[in-house]
């Protein structure tokens, strides 16, 4: 009997790589099919690979992971892709560059604090979670049974408010609680070592009124390429209402209402729920902005995904949009409770992502001197220079960790209950390294400089170069 059975697959694998990588022509990424994988330029064949993670890994087929695989496998080597089975190789060539020295140390410093096999969710983060899908649960049902919409209910000081209101507010807080502290730790594959309770937690994503596997699609895009202004899908999701990225004056995505998105686009913010509820691309779970960086999302795991998407929102439309009317009536009221439902998920979802990625010295091109040098970037320092960390523990919490945007960028598949104290190990090792990192003790510091980001943005104010002013 082999003693070891997964170095006997690996020595076996091995040689059958050894001769793929030899005989194989190396083809184009557009040309895999959507059983195989690329990373690092080799093609992988994932048909009948049996993920120690589950069967996500065959929702990326046809594409390169490179970034997304480092990205989720800190404690990976070269030697764990011995297991796979290699079947050729593809042109490639990165703009980001791993095991940097910077990478290399704030791994073993965090790895000191959260060990191997301990990154996932503790007891407090399933008591938040136990918390959170509760107090959904029983907003769902009195906001799809309640037939008192209009029903005043009566406040000190002799005011009052229609129960309705109230409920609307409340259920809409609720979902965006599922969304920052419940589907993503799982989505991320970071609630649990068990796939199927990521899984289970995952679909989170569908009772707010999104999708699990378009936010998949676009979500592990947006970590792998943060704030690249062509692969990011976060980074141009809002054009050409407002933008985010900062482009320089005279480009076409430069529009002359811009000037005012400072004052408008949380308002326009308000609106992420109507965006995504009635989202068409929940019928072929084809992420637009995945799609427009070369994301391919045809393969069998999708495609048979679709018809449960596309049941699980008409599910959602049913308890949350016919349910209020049946009951409450079809009028002016219960339509305005139903919006004013969506707009305080939008809010308070969109309003705390907007700040992570979006403020004053933010790190708008992480890939500039790859393009003018050839060199490629560290992806472990272009993360840090993207992203900001406000507040403390209590505030991550209520966000689910993502006030601590530095942390999660850098450890996307460690739970957010660990970035509190993994936080300050961080910033010692970044101060060492000379990484900028962006700490706003108080939300509202973080708030306003991204009030101050974006109105800079849509102006152009940063492109003005003025002499001698020390500011470029």
């Amino acid at each position: 009997m082999c003693r070891n059975p997964d170095a006997q697959l690996r020595n076996r694998l091995k040689g059958s790589n050894a001769t793929a990588a030899a005989t194989a022509e190396t083809i184009e990424t557009r040309e895999l099919k959507t059983t195989e994988i690329s990373i690092s330029g080799n093609i992988y064949d994932i048909s009948d690979f049996v993920h120690p993670g589950g069967n996500v890994i065959q929702f990326f087929g046809g594409n390169d992971v490179t970034v997304q695989y480092k990205m989720i496998h800190p404690h990976h080597t070269e030697k764990h892709l011995e297991k796979m089975k290699m079947v050729g190789k593809v042109g490639y060539k990165s703009e980001y560059k791993f095991d940097t020295p910077f990478e290399l140390e704030i791994k073993s410093e965090v790895f000191k604090i959260v060990r191997r096999g301990r990154e996932f969710g503790t007891p407090g983060f399933f008591l938040r979670v136990a918390i959170y899908v509760s107090l959904f649960a029983t907003m769902q049902y009195l906001f799809a049974t309640s037939t008192e919409f209009t029903t005043t209910l009566e406040l000190p000081l002799g005011m009052g408010v229609w129960k309705g209101v109230v409920l609307a507010v409340v259920f809409g807080i609720s979902q965006a609680f599922i969304g920052l502290n419940v589907q993503h730790d799982a989505n991320h594959g970071a609630a649990s070592k068990k796939p199927y309770i990521n899984d289970l937690l995952g679909f989170g994503a569908d009772l707010i009124g999104g999708c699990k596997w378009s936010w998949l699609a676009q979500h592990w895009t947006h970590h792998a390429y943060t704030n690249h202004s062509d692969k990011d899908p976060d980074s141009f999701s809002s054009e050409p209402v407002f933008n985010f990225n900062d482009y320089p004056p005279g480009h076409p995505k430069r529009k002359w209402w811009h000037k005012f998105q400072g004052v408008y686009f949380l308002g326009m913010l308000s609106f992420y729920w109507l965006s995504m509820i009635f989202n068409p691309q929940i019928i072929d779970l084809r992420h637009s902005g995945a799609a427009y960086v070369g994301i391919k999302m045809e393969s069998d795991f999708i495609v048979k995904r679709r018809k449960w998407a596309i049941m699980l929102r008409l599910m959602y439309l049913y308890l949350n949009i016919y349910c209020p009317i049946a009951n409450n009536g079809f009028n002016f009221s219960t339509v305005g409770i139903i919006l004013l439902m969506g707009v305080s998920e939008s809010l308070l979802l969109s309003g705390l992502f907007v700040l992570s990625h979006n403020f004053e010295n933010s790190n708008r091109d992480p890939t500039a001197s790859f393009r003018e040098t050839g060199e490629p970037v560290c992806w472990f320092k272009s993360q840090v220079e993207t992203s900001s960390t406000y507040g403390g523990q209590i505030a991550g919490m209520i966000t689910g960790g993502l006030n601590f945007q530095v942390e999660h960028h850098l450890f996307p598949r460690m739970s957010s209950a660990w970035y509190p104290y993994i936080a300050p190990t961080v910033r010692r090792v970044c101060e060492k390294h000379g990484v900028k990192y962006a700490y706003y003790p108080w939300i509202w510091q973080n708030f306003s400089s991204t009030v101050k980001y974006m109105h800079q943005a849509g102006t152009g104010v940063n492109w003005d170069l003025e002499p001698l002013s020390g500011r470029n």
